[in-house]
């Protein structure tokens, strides 16, 4: 069986099935903790495709075993949410139509209720503090381990597991409120 660290030797060496590899390993994980950010579909995979050609364009930097590639193409995401937001106006609200879509032949009423469900999921994160918001999505969303965060986030382990911690609480209550 063939490492994660094989793929990141080849494509840092200039192969490029290596690094279509790691987009296909990485896509959607850097695609939910983006949606999740800017909570809008076409925005979302339009920054997703940009941390990927941007990865593309500076993996021969990238210092293999130094940092784990996820940590490196995370921190090029939460750069990428960082410069849209700066950019777009904070006006902008999120609707149902922006849900990312249910893949599926549920009936009907179940995927209307998932999409409710994570319209106000969505709204309950947003009332986090920006520091939790980040934690919340790069744990949860895009399934990441205390020490990748803290690297990401540039914070220490333990603020981490204190922001999640946090952040949990007050999603339970936020969630109470509205079901």
């Amino acid at each position: 069986m063939v490492n994660e660290e094989y793929f990141v030797r080849q494509a840092v060496d200039g192969n490029q099935e290596a690094f279509t590899y790691l987009y296909d390993t990485y896509f959607d994980r850097i695609y939910r903790y983006i949606y999740v950010r800017i909570r809008r579909q076409a925005e979302s995979e339009d920054l997703t495709q940009e941390v990927f050609i941007k990865a593309l364009k500076a993996i021969d930097s990238y210092k293999v075993g130094k940092t784990p590639f996820a940590s490196w193409l995370f921190r090029i995401a939460h750069n990428q949410v960082i410069d849209h937001v700066r950019k777009r106006s904070r006006a902008q609200e999120t609707s149902l139509d922006d849900a990312p879509p249910t893949v599926g032949w549920e009936d009907p009423v179940t995927m209307v209720e998932q999409q409710f469900e994570l319209a106000e999921l969505n709204a309950a994160i947003h009332e986090l503090t920006p520091a939790q918001q980040e934690v919340v999505s790069l744990r949860f969303i895009a399934d990441l381990p205390i020490a990748e965060v803290a690297r990401i986030v540039g914070k220490s382990e333990g603020t981490v597991k204190a922001l999640q911690f946090n952040a949990t609480v007050a999603l339970r209550k936020l969630m109470a409120g509205r079901i």
